[in-house]
């Protein structure tokens, strides 16, 4: 894929798609914006290239219809903060008055559309719609890596009808980083790999069966892969209809000679919440009143020595029920644990990056994606739609 530096963009009118869905609180106020400030590395360069720039992004799910408690104002607001500059929003994505805007913009200066997904067709990946936005276009830069797992119209479809698609610089460090995780991971390499559902790691795991030399394995999506072994459980949460595949994966473990751990022992509750009693146990069955909520201590320490020990390491997923303290300290240790290393680790995103943040550990980490379902996408399939749709070198 072609990046930002590869073309000369100074004077041109640039159509920059960003990743702009940021947290609002009941008051409509931004309550993170970090989001945006990852996107201003990328922004500053346009306007130090005298661009005539075009933002766009999406907030929300308003499922195709406007809606003012999704509109971009506030984030119009924050942006204009940050750079110091007018950003003009625009009361639409298309349309006269939108098209008049874009015709007015003067170089080094900023128009922000308002929300894409008020219009059904950005998620349909509509050609007609894609012509719209390229309307007026000279280049197209992606930086918005949170949508690049989309097959929608600002993502995929508007490349076909801009001179040159180009990654911004975020979407560049992404792809950079999770490529060597894919590509050429330094030995051993380790996945950790949490959260609820198997589910939604299935085609992470399936495709790591080949690259990892170690998936360390925890939160409630263990207790399927326990189910698939003939262990009772307790009240844990399972997958029923995912045990065949927790099955399958197994099995699968076994022909590719892969260090595949699940956790030794098990903080476990009646419920998870935080006046509940809890206990430690390591051997089952689990009663059948209590559920897993956390790995236990000598996960822990099992699962921290093999991540002192590796090269490479992937994160996605905490250890339990992150959120209540009670349950989180597997997930903080792991993350000391991955911070402490001297490996190459990249944290994809979710509640994985707020525990590195919880802990204090941050800025040790190698990179931190900004986004989960994106990442996760690239491991599993080496790809994104969103990367395909960019120019070739």
């Amino acid at each position: 894929m072609l990046s930002l530096k590869d073309i000369d963009c100074q004077g041109k009118r640039v159509f920059l798609r960003v990743d702009f869905n940021v947290p609002l609180d009941e008051e409509g106020s931004i309550r993170d914006d970090t989001r945006i400030k990852a996107a201003l590395p990328t922004i500053k360069y346009l306007l130090e290239q005298k661009t005539k720039l075009i933002i766009v992004s999406h907030l929300g799910r308003p499922k195709g219809k406007y809606n003012p408690k999704l509109s971009l104002k506030p984030v119009a607001k924050r942006l204009s903060e940050l750079i110091s500059l007018q950003v003009t929003l625009a009361p639409d994505v298309f349309g006269d008055k939108v098209t008049k805007l874009k015709r007015e913009l003067k170089e080094g200066q900023v128009l922000l559309l308002e929300n894409v997904r008020f219009h059904s067709e950005e998620t349909e990946n509509d050609s007609c719609f894609a012509q719209h936005l390229a309307q007026d276009v000279d280049y197209y830069v992606n930086d918005a890596f949170g949508a690049c797992h989309r097959a929608h119209a600002s993502v995929v479809a508007i490349t076909q009808y801009v001179k040159k698609s180009v990654a911004g610089f975020l979407v560049k460090k992404e792809v950079d980083y999770l490529s060597k995780a894919v590509f050429s991971p330094e030995k051993p390499y380790t996945a950790i790999l949490g959260g609820a559902k198997v589910s939604d790691k299935i085609p992470v795991i399936e495709n790591l069966l080949k690259k990892a030399d170690s998936i360390l394995i925890g939160g409630a999506m263990a207790y399927t892969f326990f189910k698939a072994q003939g262990y009772e459980v307790g009240n844990s949460l399972v997958e029923e209809d995912k045990i065949d595949l927790a099955r399958i994966i197994l099995n699968r473990v076994n022909e590719e000679k892969v260090n595949f751990y699940l956790p030794s022992d098990h903080i476990v509750a009646a419920k998870a919440e935080p006046e509940e009693e809890s206990r430690t146990v390591d051997s089952f069955p689990l009663p059948l009143n209590l559920m897993g909520l956390d790995i236990g201590p000598e996960t822990i320490e099992k699962y921290s020595k093999i991540i002192s020990e590796s090269k490479t390491i992937f994160w996605n997923g905490p250890m339990g029920v992150f959120e209540i303290d009670k349950f989180s300290n597997g997930t903080t240790k792991i993350a000391e644990a991955v911070a402490a290393s001297e490996a190459l680790s990249i944290i994809g995103g979710g509640d994985s990056v707020a525990a590195v943040y919880k802990a204090g550990v941050s800025e040790k980490i190698s990179h931190i994606s900004t986004g989960g379902g994106a990442s996760l996408e690239f491991i599993a399939n080496e790809t994104l739609p969103g990367i395909e749709a960019l120019t070739e070198e």
